[in-house]
């Protein structure tokens, strides 16, 4: 299949590229509309999740949640996503599953096997499935949303440049608690600029308040105040290149709650699903929705 210019794409185009397993990495995909990370988990856990994410509004700004627990295809706010043909098992290019804490499947194209809808076709299994166990979606905020306002300004990041994936890393900044989301620590992505750029990088990304806003940290000295292992070996992404007189620049990153599904381990019951790491979900909501998304999701009510 040959894909159009990802810069072209209405978010829908985009989706449905994902949904038939045409594109993998969406930075760049859409620009003008905000993507969003995917986490999926049993209604019982939702309160505590959602609590989670209030708690932690810069590593999980909410962009939406699904409507009724159990239905992959809606999501509110309605202006989240806008078109009836929609579908949260699919519509992302790439997932994860979890059991227990434990990521059990990688690089899955859909969640069709693991979260079925009823029908009178399915296996005894996977019906058991669809009646035990009540789905609950969030989205969270993603920093690809700004990296076309960073293009804009001649501030490319590099991993669009190189065709690779953003590299992501562990920190030991922790996650206040909610529930059973306890002993959590949060996620960075990072992208090099030369220093005498970063006053204009954080400018830039200042507003982008519900997908991370600016950064949290930047230098190399940054490396070790959030606790990074390898800043050259990513715990998620691709490593990136430094050119002369370029230093690391972290934000905050929505694979942050599959961190915190990881730390709940046990006290999880039931399977949980996310997106891979890079391969977001493209929403209905645009830049020119940031200034009313300040005010939360119920603004929207």
């Amino acid at each position: 299949m040959t894909i159009p210019d990802p810069s072209t794409l209405t978010s829908q185009q985009t989706r449905l590229l994902a949904r038939q397993n045409a594109i993998t990495n969406t930075a760049g995909y859409s620009p003008g509309t905000l993507q969003a990370n995917l986490l999926i988990l049993p209604q019982k856990h939702s309160q505590d999740f959602h609590n989670l994410c209030l708690r932690n509004p810069v590593s999980c700004p909410l962009l939406g949640i699904s409507t009724t627990p159990g239905n992959p295809t809606q999501i509110t706010p309605s202006p989240c996503i806008q078109t009836p043909d929609f579908d949260l098992r699919t519509d992302c290019p790439l997932y994860r599953v979890y059991k227990h804490g434990k990521c059990i499947a990688t690089k899955k194209p859909d969640l069709l096997d693991v979260w079925p809808s009823p029908s009178p076709n399915n296996t005894p299994e996977a019906q058991e499935q669809v009646e035990e166990t009540d789905y609950t979606a969030f989205l969270i905020g993603c920093s690809f949303s700004f990296e076309s306002a960073l293009c804009a300004a001649s501030l490319t990041p590099r991993h669009h440049t190189t065709a690779t994936i953003v590299a992501m890393y562990r920190t030991s900044i922790p996650l206040l608690p909610s529930g059973i989301f306890t002993g959590a620590h949060c996620i960075v992505s990072m992208r090099p600029y030369r220093e005498e750029d970063i006053d204009r990088v954080r400018e830039i990304t200042r507003p982008y308040l519900a997908t991370h806003g600016e950064p949290v940290d930047w230098g190399w000295d940054a490396v070790q105040r959030l606790g990074i292992r390898d800043i050259q070996d990513p715990d998620f992404g691709d490593v990136q290149r430094f050119e002369v007189g370029e230093v690391p620049v972290f934000w905050a990153c929505g694979v942050t709650p599959q961190m915190a599904i990881e730390a709940a381990g046990e006290k999880i019951d039931g399977l949980v699903f996310a997106h891979e790491p890079g391969h977001m979900l493209v929403t209905d909501w645009s830049v020119e929705d940031l200034e009313r998304l300040k005010g939360g999701l119920g603004v929207f009510d």
